[in-house]
């Protein structure tokens, strides 16, 4: 499965390892992955912690059409997408992406589209607490 949603935290390094054991043998040269981690903070205020929801199969859906425009854009083998949702507390990883391509031009820039797509694309509401117990919706992406 090239989409996979987590309630539980993921180790990165495994899941790449995991999704690469079903690629063919040396069919591929380069392997690109961006990991993204819970900040302990966000506009100037200290982050304990975020709950992360999303929308069931319409989120799988919108994440596997952002690797399809990948995979139609350059030529590339394979990629893979997790994220997490529930509750995240800083340093856990939020979302990997993963491209594996015969050469390493397609597998940076996969990769790279992968992380900005979903960010634009997928749907994913984010409640952030702060310091003190109080909470706020997230209503923007930071910029790449």
């Amino acid at each position: 499965m090239n989409v996979q949603i987590k309630a539980e935290s993921f180790n990165p390094a495994d899941a790449i390892t995991q999704f690469e054991a079903g690629i063919t043998g040396g069919s591929f040269g380069a392997t690109a992955s961006f990991v993204g981690t819970m900040r302990d903070f966000n506009e100037g205020d200290t982050v304990c912690g975020m709950h992360l929801e999303h929308y069931p199969g319409m989120t799988e859906k919108q994440l596997q059409e952002v690797i399809d425009d990948a995979k139609a854009q350059w030529d590339i083998i394979d990629a893979l997408i997790v994220h997490r949702v529930g509750d995240i507390k800083p340093g856990e990883p939020i979302v990997l992406t993963a491209v594996w391509s015969a050469h390493r031009a397609a597998a940076f820039d996969a990769c790279r589209f992968l992380m900005e797509a979903l960010k634009s694309r997928a749907t994913f509401w984010k409640k952030e607490t702060l310091t003190g117990g109080s909470e706020r919706w997230v209503e923007k992406n930071t910029p790449g």
